[in-house]
């Protein structure tokens, strides 16, 4: 581990706590974009003409990564765009199920499109609270972040598969954003219908790429009709009107597609079951040292597993304190947010919780 944090510069000068907010660029994927960029550089239009083959292989890689048929991903520049597309497809009569207090480009996207739209409650009892809603309500549709970017309460993967279970025909939609990149996942089994992420954070990626991925058949099913039937009675290119063009209009740039794809096989040489019981480790015995300073809201505490994001009781004053230590954190909520990966050590908690004593 002490090789690979060599890769990041950042954690030379910093206690870094912000991943949630943004991963860190290291120094083996500056020298892929510098290549890339010299690549252009020397080849103008010709280094572009490759570029088809060179995006259908990022597919791939996530296909890979995330257990999906490369056919049913697509790429975006970042989830909310995404989202958006998705959201704009579907007949908005339908009646649209939320958490309360989720990413503002989750639920934003939602009421702003006229949706019939009910709510479940973040909190302790957060999957009862869903099946409530959905037993009240009826839903069509259900769209939620897989882990709270406030708080770091993370959905029982277990109980979405069961949840598809019961209720098939319910469209489920979820952001994977603060998600993708912290444990093994497997899309193809885990009862989301569509999932989209932005590959900035836990996954390293850096600005301007994401990709959503869809189950089989569930693109066509939620393309317009009248997408559709324009797409058969033209005869432009089929790349301007397929299924997929409707989210990839215009170019991809290679170099942020390019950069999700080399981090993609930089977290796999490292090796994603190492990753998960990194952060699961680091998530545990943070979770323990924040439960003894009373640190932590008591949702999170009655919640028998959480991701590796926290809030911890705090205001700007500390916030600005903790900054003049260079531990780098995030004011969200009612309080401080930190979040953990795999680069991150018990070392950094231990000075994080030092800082907090002296504080206080």
């Amino acid at each position: 581990m002490k090789k690979i944090r060599k890769e990041f510069p950042v954690l030379a000068q910093n206690t870094y706590l912000n991943t949630a907010s943004s991963g860190l660029l290291y120094d083996s994927l500056m020298d892929y974009r510098q290549e890339h960029d010299f690549d252009f550089l020397i080849g103008g239009s010709m280094f572009r003409e490759s570029s088809s083959n060179f995006l259908n292989s990022v597919r791939q890689s996530i296909g890979d990564f995330f257990t999906c048929d490369a056919k049913n991903i697509v790429l975006t520049q970042n989830f909310s765009l995404g989202l958006n597309t998705v959201l704009q497809g579907l007949d908005n009569t339908k009646k649209v199920l939320i958490l309360d207090e989720d990413y503002p480009s989750v639920n934003f996207a939602v009421t702003n499109k006229g949706f019939d739209v009910c709510c479940a409650k973040i909190d302790a009892k957060l999957e009862e609270n869903i099946k409530a809603a959905i037993q009240k309500n009826r839903p069509d549709i259900f769209v939620f972040s897989v882990v709270q970017f406030t708080n770091g309460i993370l959905i029982d993967l277990n109980f979405i598969k069961q949840l598809k279970s019961e209720y098939p025909n319910l469209l489920i939609i979820a952001d994977g954003t603060q998600f993708c990149g912290t444990q093994i996942f497997d899309f193809k089994s885990s009862g989301i219908d569509i999932l989209g992420c932005s590959g900035y954070k836990w996954l390293l990626g850096g600005y301007g790429n994401g990709f959503i991925l869809f189950n089989d058949n569930i693109l066509e099913d939620t393309t317009p009709d009248s997408y559709i039937q324009n797409a058969k009675e033209t005869d432009y290119d089929p790349s301007y009107t397929n299924l997929k063009a409707r989210f990839e209009c215009g170019h991809l740039d290679t170099f942020s597609f390019g950069s999700l794809q080399y981090s993609l096989q930089f977290l796999s040489k490292t090796g994603q079951d190492i990753i998960q019981q990194n952060i699961r480790e680091l998530a545990e015995y943070t979770h323990s040292k924040l439960t003894k300073l009373h640190l932590l809201e008591a949702s999170v505490l009655k919640r028998k597993k959480h991701s590796s994001i926290f809030n911890i009781k705090g205001d700007q004053k500390l916030f600005n304190y903790l900054r003049e230590k260079d531990i780098i954190t995030s004011m969200r909520g009612n309080g401080i947010r930190i979040s953990l990966h795999f680069y991150n050590t018990k070392e950094e908690i231990d000075i994080l919780l030092d800082a907090l004593h002296r504080y206080r």
